[in-house]
């Protein structure tokens, strides 16, 4: 049987920038801009994946900085180095008005994208650094939002906005193939980068994550940290077959492991971090998008991930996402006990 050639260009050659288009089946000036940003993005990711491929042989790409972030962080030298890359690759796009990341205070504004860049860009550069050093997956998590208003300088109307006002959002992993995953609101396509093209090929198109899955990711070093809720649902899955523990400490590994193969993925609060250590707008939001795209949910326990309206730049929020039905257990978990407190509270004299 012969292939067709159609066939041949449509399976090798439907890059990221085509299928942003297809999605949106125009070529009107939105259009074009968001197939622009995804390219741009890519870009990055291919950047920041060969510095990876090579960072043990690379002077200075491994280790601390010696400086701390915002969020009270140690730095290493590749979130500074990943952070500089997005910057890099869209100072002078004519796209992005503002940029903002974990590494940074404040926005990052390009005053000379301002007048025509019409888009927002919220990017986490290497999720899951720590992992760097020993050669585990890390990743990176960008959210796109619309510029709002005139004024770059007004953060509350530009990007302290709940997760539904993102016009798309997505992951690139690092891994032994660097994959791209993208949502800008028709389903979720994975892309995987092949070195030989130097291009992001489409390689799975509308994936859609099973209903319940096997899997929690969750901390469990955490266990005595956490609210009653959650010790509860951790005893209920070591005491029922069916579930398997899998967490490695980089967020954009276990959640692309849950998308694929069901399952849910916990971050929940402290007693140390009651609003848990997850950012609202550059990782819990972005994924949360992308994951109910796919057909599954984000909750913070006790409301949806996307309704959580910032009141700060760097908010962190609990985060439980994943396959419908485990994100409905766990909530039931916390209903429960929000029914026992309150049921305490009425019975005391």
């Amino acid at each position: 049987m012969e292939l067709s050639y159609d066939y041949a260009l449509d399976r090798d050659c439907t890059t990221l920038s085509r299928h942003v288009l297809q999605q949106l089946q125009s070529f009107g000036p939105e259009a074009q801009d968001l197939s622009a940003i995804m390219s741009r993005i890519a870009l990055a990711g291919k950047i920041i994946s060969r510095r990876l491929s090579r960072a043990g042989l690379v002077e200075g790409a491994l280790g601390f900085t010696g400086d701390i972030n915002v969020q009270g962080e140690a730095v290493k030298k590749m979130d500074l180095f990943a952070n500089e890359v997005f910057i890099a690759v869209f100072k002078q796009s004519g796209l992005v008005c503002q940029m903002a990341s974990e590494e940074m205070e404040k926005p990052y504004y390009i005053p000379e994208n301002c007048p025509i860049g019409r888009y927002s860009l919220l990017y986490d550069p290497i999720d899951g650094s720590s992992n760097v050093d020993i050669n585990l997956n890390v990743g990176s998590i960008f959210s796109i939002r619309q510029q709002a208003g005139d004024d770059p300088e007004q953060i509350g109307a530009n990007l302290l906005q709940n997760g539904h006002h993102q016009l798309a959002s997505g992951y690139i992993l690092y891994g032994p193939s660097t994959m791209l995953v993208y949502s800008i609101g028709t389903g979720v396509h994975s892309f995987t980068l092949d070195p030989s093209l130097g291009e992001f090929i489409l390689s799975s198109e509308n994936v859609r994550i099973p209903n319940h899955g096997p899997i929690y990711s969750v901390n469990e070093g955490n266990f005595w940290q956490w609210d009653d809720a959650i010790r509860d649902f951790i005893r209920y899955v070591h005491r029922h077959e069916g579930y398997t523990a899998r967490y490695s400490g980089a967020l954009v590994g276990d959640i692309h492991r849950i998308l694929f193969q069901g399952g849910v993925f916990l971050y929940p609060g402290t007693l140390k971090d009651p609003q848990g250590k997850l950012r609202l707008l550059y990782e819990s939001a972005p994924l949360a998008f992308l994951i109910e795209q796919a057909g599954g949910a984000a909750s913070t326990g006790v409301r949806p991930l996307l309704n959580e309206m910032p009141q700060y730049l760097h908010q962190r929020t609990p985060l439980i996402i994943g396959s419908k039905e485990d994100v409905a257990l766990v909530e039931s978990f916390i209903e429960e006990r929000i029914k026992l407190d309150r049921d305490k509270l009425q019975v005391t004299p």
